[in-house]
């Protein structure tokens, strides 16, 4: 990406349209500017800096709300004037708290993979207060019981008639599921390859 640097070419005021993307989900988060140094600091850090054109100065994404994001690659469009960030968003990219400011929302895979890794920085920092760090604390033995205890909700739930009884303990069971993940350390996009890769298996024409 060091390339990038040298190759880019700045309008007249000395910033590059600078396109965030979810590297997970394809979707377009935002769009601001960069000037040199917001780009080296992006290219260097692995983390989204970006020009305000209101305030003149720099800013990095998450300084103040905690919704950093992750770079995982930059490439320059074929006429080298704008640049794409591809993303790893640890929370909502616009700054009324929305996935996007486009107003598109993540889909499915997207929203797992939010939760997948605020979980993951849950077990990192263990804010006080937290159900999650309270898990991680008390270690793989009493996150296994969780999963188990709310398996067996979920099977309970769907003996019965309620629907919003069912998806309340799936979404319980999924988050404990999510935690225990974490903690062996597999990663989401592991699981969600193997179930791909099951479905290809069973498609028409494949032995």
């Amino acid at each position: 990406m060091n390339d990038i640097l040298q190759k880019a070419k700045f309008g007249p005021d000395g910033l590059i349209p600078a396109v965030i993307q979810d590297a997970r989900t394809r979707e377009v988060l935002t769009v601001a500017y960069m000037n040199q140094e917001a780009l080296r600091l992006t290219i260097e850090r692995r983390e989204t800096w970006l020009w305000s054109r209101s305030r003149k100065q720099l800013w990095h994404k998450g300084e103040t709300s905690g919704n950093s994001q992750k770079v995982v690659n930059l490439r320059l469009d074929c006429d080298e004037d704008t640049v794409l960030v591809e993303v790893e968003p640890a929370g909502p990219a616009c700054h009324t708290g929305a996935y996007s400011c486009f107003g598109v929302e993540p889909g499915i895979e997207g929203v797992l993979e939010d939760l997948y890794r605020l979980i993951e920085e849950r077990k990192e920092r263990r804010p006080e207060g937290s159900y999650t760090t309270y898990l991680f604390n008390s270690g793989l033995d009493k996150i296994l019981k969780k999963v188990g205890e709310e398996a067996t909700e979920t099977v309970v739930a769907a003996k019965n008639p309620d629907a919003a009884r069912l998806t309340a303990e799936t979404a319980d069971l999924l988050y404990h599921l999510m935690v225990l993940l974490v903690e062996r350390g597999v990663e989401l996009e592991d699981v969600i390859r193997e179930l791909k890769d099951r479905r290809n298996a069973t498609q028409p024409g494949r032995s």
